[in-house]
């Protein structure tokens, strides 16, 4: 078979793009080393050589400088002439502090249960089941549940992902005809609240599990007179009286069967030609790399859930008695699919 070239780039022989692909496992075991040491933290303080940072984390100089020497060829860091090492834009995002951080989906997902579950993938892709769940005789939430420390650090993760897709949702969609907009499954309301605040005719709901809502007064505060919590569970019922229902990150957490019995507590919830809207991305056609279909892998292993294509979408949608109507694209690589109650 004719190796096929990258617009612009020569074509790789098939070894070497082999050999690359192997070295992604590599890349991502020392960044995780160098985000858990704080190295990006010390740097962004001021350029340092690796015996200094060696001498500030602990580590053997040598050993240390060639991980960074590594992590520079994949432009995280640079080395200049004096051997210290300085911060790129994207090695930035591994600092704790960083408006776009990076840091905590690092330590989430490169160790602990994540890690862990995808060395167990072959089951999954054996049995079609879950591969945390074979690994760790209960569902990763359970686990949650019980290890506190690595909840708090996926929840970190999840709302450093969350800011910069907030902010694209929120420049890209419409609200405007809108007039009571329930957020289900939202979290401590950091998406309502950019909503609210960008809509000011808007009420809004926020609606969650009770401990988690719990947690949403920082979020909300200054919004209260315009913002309802409800703590429930999605998969008994949804608050009524809204004439669009938000879902950001949770149809994909789920199978068919689980994600229809939450559509289908909206359907019941909201008058007719009430809006659906869920915040995911779209597996698109063809052989092109995209996110989403990484994403759809981290799902089996995860969840058992899925990223869905908009075929897939649509037909999850009429068993739910809606019809996908738009998807509108935002800044990131995420959409906001619209569909109407029918």
């Amino acid at each position: 078979m004719e190796e096929q070239p990258t617009a612009g780039m020569p074509a790789l022989p098939p070894p070497i793009a082999i050999l690359q692909m192997i070295g992604g496992y590599w890349i991502s075991r020392m960044l995780y080393v160098a985000t858990e040491l704080g190295i990006a933290d010390l740097i962004d303080e001021r350029p340092r050589p690796a015996s200094e940072l060696a001498d500030a984390t602990g580590m053997h100089p040598r050993a240390l400088y060639r991980v960074l020497r590594a992590l520079a060829g994949v432009g995280l860091f640079t080395e200049d002439e004096a051997g210290n090492f300085h911060l790129t834009p994207i090695g930035h995002t591994m600092c704790r502090n960083a408006l776009d951080s990076m840091r905590a989906m690092i330590l989430s997902e490169l160790e602990g249960e994540h890690f862990d579950a995808w060395t167990n993938l072959a089951q999954s892709v054996k049995t079609g089941e879950i591969a945390f769940d074979h690994k760790y005789g209960q569902n990763v939430w359970e686990y949650y549940a019980e290890t506190p420390a690595r909840a708090a650090i996926f929840n970190e993760s999840m709302t450093n992902v969350s800011e910069a897709t907030n902010a694209a949702v929120v420049a890209a969609y419409d609200f405007s005809s809108i007039r009571k907009l329930v957020d289900i499954a939202g979290g401590h309301g950091s998406l309502l609240a950019g909503i609210l605040s960008a809509n000011p005719h808007l009420h809004g709901v926020l609606f969650d599990q009770p401990h988690v809502v719990n947690g949403s007064g920082a979020k909300l505060a200054h919004l209260s007179d315009r913002c309802e919590v409800i703590g429930g569970n999605m998969f008994q019922e949804v608050p009524s009286g809204g004439d669009a229902y938000l879902m950001k990150w949770i149809i994909h957490d789920w199978d068919d069967e689980r994600s229809l019995t939450i559509l289908k507590n909206c359907h019941r919830a909201m008058p007719e030609n009430g809006k659906l809207l869920l915040v995911e991305m779209i597996v698109p056609p063809g052989n092109e790399m995209h996110f989403a279909k990484l994403l759809d892998i981290n799902m089996l292993v995860m969840t058992g859930g899925c990223e869905r294509t908009e075929t897939e979408y649509a037909e999850l949608f009429a068993q739910a008695g809606f019809k996908l109507t738009r998807i509108v694209p935002t800044a990131g690589p995420t959409c906001v699919i619209e569909a109407v109650r029918v």
